[in-house]
């Protein structure tokens, strides 16, 4: 069969009870629509890709003698090619949960210990129909395991394994990790292609402080305070995946993608984990969209495969699949650190997700109440049917995908980077290729870029392409419209926005002042801070984010993103270590960085480093995006306003911290007023700017 024709099916198989764990090494069958059936095994995480050819395919799943229910449906149906790439859940009742307690206290999905003491704990699952030999294993960081057959329970329906950690000379926090498998285990690798030797296995982990055992002593005694525990909300999860897909988009992975799919480099085993779950789905939206863009010009094919190769890697990871997101052990580990107490991650991110009105899909609580707004508007999977549907009775309603696969990007990355000035760097050098000089002492006339090199190509493809760009105007009327924020130059001079944000500024850097105050409180072991200033500073911000939510907002951000990508990817390029006078022992975390400060530096420009800049566009994004997807209007509780504190507490100093280093405004001091500054970022950079030419 022609490679053309082959089309990707993913099936993700979890637990339909219990925890809801993605289930390795189970079988699924995939059924053709000739009667064939071809079995395959999933890795470790629950899931496998397979190729398979036009047609229709229904699937079924089994694992520990469970099976997923063994009948064609609308769920576990799959047409090619018109659902190349989808993903199938199936879902086995194998009722798989672990919860630990201490041996003085009751038993829940997570608990504290002391030192000499015990924690027990204990695994649940389903008795199969069938004959399967189930076998379990338990293991913990500090302490000593032992199995506790006395209190083992083999019901009619249910079983039951105990297990106990001794803590005698143990103290800290105890890692625990579960593991069911059936029958014996032969390693733990992810070999989906030995699936007889090897059964299906599942894995949780649980995370129990055990605090140091407390007697009597007599002389000195030294006494250390710590800060004050708060409750687990519900959205802590949340930040987790807005985290997570901030870092999968970041120009490191990027560039790493970039180089492995257009220049053929291996992509390494520091690949960023959650961008490497997808390699697969970003390389096959490559290839189908290198067959349908096209530029119309020619000698262009280098800058067509970069544009489709970013577009594929922007689109793949700036979506969220909110249902089936899975959070490993180092989560945990983070949000323990940020907020001072052991969660259930993924029991949370459960509770937390809410149906989508009038469908089983599942979204967050913010979008759900839009769509509740909108419950007669109906829901689509697509924006026009195929050409063998009905055209008109598909065109009206909801895209499915907007709900349950938000696209996790802000517009003020973009605006960032452009005042660090990447556009106007790259401008310069497009200039200068096309032999037009910038101003009379223009110290870009001796640049050459020979004919020899891709990056020559590439750039010629650039040039031709600026009609299908967005341009400067209309990335900074998008701007004005988000987030209040203006751009200053001769290109964008007398704005007439319709809708600008005039109140975002000052909303935003309330509430970045009110955080720095909250930490000095925070940090005071003698009090408890007060959350209920910075709750109220969110809700005003999600209130004005939102209200910017509209028109271009849906595309602007994801479009600029492709855009300035492909400009710090040509900027990265080696070709500009001989081009510009970069500064090589300077350890800049991203290689297009130095060579934006170096045209900075020939053109007179700021000073400031582009680094500070980055910073602001990165943290930016990830702090606004946990104010707008979260439900903040209907919160009433401080302790979700403190958690948010907390967790954001490291991008929320740094983007503090670059601020102040990028505009000379300390955004923790208060004005004359009382008030905070709200001047224009781009009126404090003039500012700047006319002080360094005046001082120079």
């Amino acid at each position: 069969m022609a490679i053309d024709n082959m089309h990707t099916l993913t099936v993700q198989v979890r637990d339909r009870e219990g925890a809801h764990l993605p289930i390795g090494r189970a079988e699924v069958r995939i059924h053709d629509d000739e009667g064939h059936v071809r079995s395959c095994w999933t890795g470790l995480d629950g899931r496998v890709s397979v190729e398979v050819g036009h047609g229709e395919y229904w699937v079924e799943a089994s694992a520990f003698g469970q099976h997923s229910p063994p009948r064609k449906g609308d769920n576990n149906t799959v047409n090619m090619p018109k659902d190349d790439g989808r993903v199938v859940n199936l879902q086995v009742p194998v009722g798989y949960s672990l919860v630990v307690g201490s041996d003085e206290g009751e038993m829940r999905d997570h608990a504290e210990a002391r030192e000499g003491g015990a924690i027990v704990a204990c695994l649940t699952w389903n008795k199969p129909p069938e004959d399967c030999d189930v076998e379990t294993s338990l293991t913990s960081s500090i302490g000593s395991v032992l199995r506790d057959y006395r209190h083992d329970d083999r019901g009619k329906n249910e079983a039951k394994r105990y297990y106990q950690v001794d803590l005698r000379g143990a103290h800290g926090i105890a890692r625990i990790e579960a593991i069911l498998r059936a029958g014996p285990e032969e390693g733990d690798g992810d070999d989906r292609e030995v699936p007889h030797r090897r059964g299906a296995r599942m894995s949780q982990g649980a995370a129990v402080p055990v605090l140091p055992s407390s007697q009597s002593i007599t002389g000195d005694v030294n006494v250390s305070m710590r800060r004050t525990a708060t409750d687990a909300t519900e959205d802590l999860g949340l930040w987790v995946v807005i985290r997570k897909s901030t870092e999968a988009l970041s120009f490191n992975n990027y560039f790493r993608f970039m180089n492995h799919v257009l220049c053929g480099e291996p992509i390494g085993e520091h690949h960023h984990e959650f961008d490497s779950a997808r390699l697969l789905a970003k390389e096959r939206r490559f290839e189908r969209l290198r067959h349908e863009r096209f530029l119309p010009f020619n000698d262009s094919e280098a800058y067509r495969l970069l544009k489709v190769a970013t577009e594929a890697f922007v689109m793949v990871n700036c979506g969220v699949a909110l249902k089936n997101f899975t959070f490993p052990p180092h989560d945990l580990d983070y949000v323990i650190r940020r907020i001072g107490r052991p969660v259930d991650l993924t029991g949370l991110w459960h509770k937390y997700l809410v149906a989508a009105n009038g469908t089983h899909s599942v979204t967050l609580p913010y979008l759900a109440l839009i769509r509740d707004k909108m419950r007669d508007v109906p829901l689509k999977s697509s924006m026009f049917s195929t050409i063998d549907d009905e055209l008109p009775e598909n065109c009206f309603g909801i895209l499915r995908d907007k709900l349950t696969h938000p696209c996790l990007t802000e517009l003020i990355w973009s605006y960032w980077h452009e005042e660090g000035m990447l556009v106007q760097s790259v401008n310069a050098i497009a200039r200068r290729f096309q032999n037009i000089r910038g101003h009379r002492n223009d110290p870009l006339v001796n640049l050459e870029i020979d004919p020899l090199r891709p990056l020559n190509n590439l750039f010629w493809g650039f040039i031709q392409d600026e009609q299908h760009r967005l341009s400067v105007v209309r990335r900074n009327y998008e701007y004005d419209h988000e987030y209040g924020l203006r751009l200053e130059g001769r290109a964008v001079t007398h704005p007439r926005t319709a809708d600008p944000r005039s109140k975002f500024i000052e909303a935003f850097h309330g509430l970045l002042h009110l955080c720095g105050s909250f930490y000095k409180q925070d940090d005071d072991t003698t009090v408890i801070a007060d959350g209920f200033p910075v709750l109220n500073a969110l809700k005003e911000v999600h209130l004005i984010l939102s209200q910017g939510a509209h028109n271009q907002y849906g595309e602007a951000p994801s479009t600029s993103r492709i855009e300035m990508m492909m400009q710090q990817w040509m900027l990265g390029r080696p070709e500009f270590r001989e081009f510009l006078p970069t500064r090589i022992m300077v350890a800049y975390p991203e290689p297009w960085m130095d060579r934006v400060d170096a045209m900075k530096k020939l053109q007179g420009w700021t000073d400031t480093s582009v680094l500070h800049f980055r910073n602001l566009g990165v943290f930016g994004e990830q702090v606004l995006l946990s104010i707008r997807y979260g439900a903040w209007s209907t919160v009433n509780e401080p302790v979700q306003a403190t958690n948010w504190a907390r967790f954001w507490r490291p991008e929320i100093q740094g983007y503090i911290h670059a601020y102040r280093s990028v505009t000379g405004v300390d955004l923790t001091a208060s004005n004359v007023v009382g008030g905070v500054d709200a001047t224009l970022p781009s009126v404090l950079l003039r500012r700047r700017l006319a002080a360094q030419a005046a001082a120079s």
